[in-house]
């Protein structure tokens, strides 16, 4: 028997209309390992084929089960599909012919975490690449904000974190990478929608620079007027009190620090609108995933606070990161 039991739903059961990534929409139960109460969780695909025969080195034997197949396939244009990336792209934006199931009845955040912590490491990153590729990217960002909002409702899906970076003791040895996109915002802000984010540890605490921009105005604003930002821990974000787990603080920009990463500029004071205050509140998605959003909530006592962009998503690079 298969090791995930799968339950077709009965009566309401759908059909992607016929692609080369159609697949059944199927319901199992799903322990998640996250302390979630076991109750019927969506299952996006379900590849199953009939057990048959094959022929191996001359000999005849038996294929066992339906982990035998490849975890991807072709599609129309000779590219790799891969059924988990594919998974959480249909969760987040699931076809109109799907019936969606009640959000009562299982805990969003928790099946978003799985599904994520199913993309090996060294594929995570084109997690980013994925949804870009589709018009409806901005959104989506949104919408991931709003699933990593609910895993604040179970104690056990709370306490874990996306990297073990922002959770255990600092490594002074450890440089860590991330990939981050905004989903819009103002001038200056909507520049830099695409970026890098560093993070780094220094005197016992966590501290992250932004990357940004191209190879030449790049250069010199990341060389003469770096960004950098400390990290503090935070349980809501301000103007909201809606649930949040840390933040960065980018402060005026200077950091009280004897010496920096090899290659890394001196702090400088920041840039407006860098300067006024600027916190960026932070959710865990998944291993390797965050969501973030960004506040200017000013230096003046009467400045009401107001969002710097939209939604943060920022996607850590494995490939990148040095040891």
């Amino acid at each position: 028997m298969c090791p995930r039991a799968c339950i077709s739903l009965p009566c309401n059961s759908l059909l992607y209309p016929h692609s080369s990534i159609s697949r059944q929409t199927d319901v199992f139960n799903l322990g998640l390992g996250l302390g979630l109460k076991k109750k019927n969780l969506p299952i996006l695909h379900s590849r199953r084929k009939n057990v048959g025969i094959k022929a191996v080195d001359g000999q005849t034997s038996e294929s066992l089960s339906s982990w035998d197949e490849k975890p991807y396939e072709i599609s129309s244009d000779e590219t790799k599909v891969f059924y988990d990336e594919q998974d959480i792209m249909t969760f987040l934006d699931p076809p109109k012919e799907l019936i969606p199931l009640d959000p009562s009845s299982y805990n969003p955040a928790g099946y978003l975490w799985k599904k994520i912590d199913d993309i090996p490491e060294e594929r995570r990153h084109r997690l980013l690449h994925f949804l870009n590729s589709r018009c409806t990217f901005f959104p989506l960002i949104s919408r991931i904000w709003g699933i990593a909002g609910t895993r604040y409702e179970d104690s056990k899906l709370a306490k874990k974190s996306a990297s073990s970076f922002l959770s255990d003791a600092c490594n002074l040895l450890s440089l860590e990478f991330w990939n981050c996109r905004t989903s819009g915002g103002p001038l200056p802000i909507s520049l830099i929608n695409l970026f890098k984010k560093v993070m780094f540890c220094k005197d016992g605490e966590t501290f992250g620079r932004i990357l940004y921009g191209g190879p030449i105005l790049g250069g010199i604003a990341n060389s003469y007027s770096p960004l950098y930002f400390t990290v503090k821990q935070h349980k809501e974000i301000m103007s909201t009190e809606q649930p949040c787990d840390f933040a960065y603080e980018f402060g005026d920009g200077l950091l009280d620090l004897q010496d920096y990463p090899q290659g890394f500029p001196k702090s400088v004071k920041h840039p407006w609108p860098f300067n006024d205050h600027v916190v960026v509140y932070v959710r865990n998605v998944g291993p390797g995933v965050l969501v973030g959003q960004a506040w200017q909530e000013g230096k003046k006592l009467e400045q009401v606070p107001k969002k710097l962009c939209g939604e943060i998503l920022m996607v850590k690079d494995y490939s990148s990161n040095l040891q």
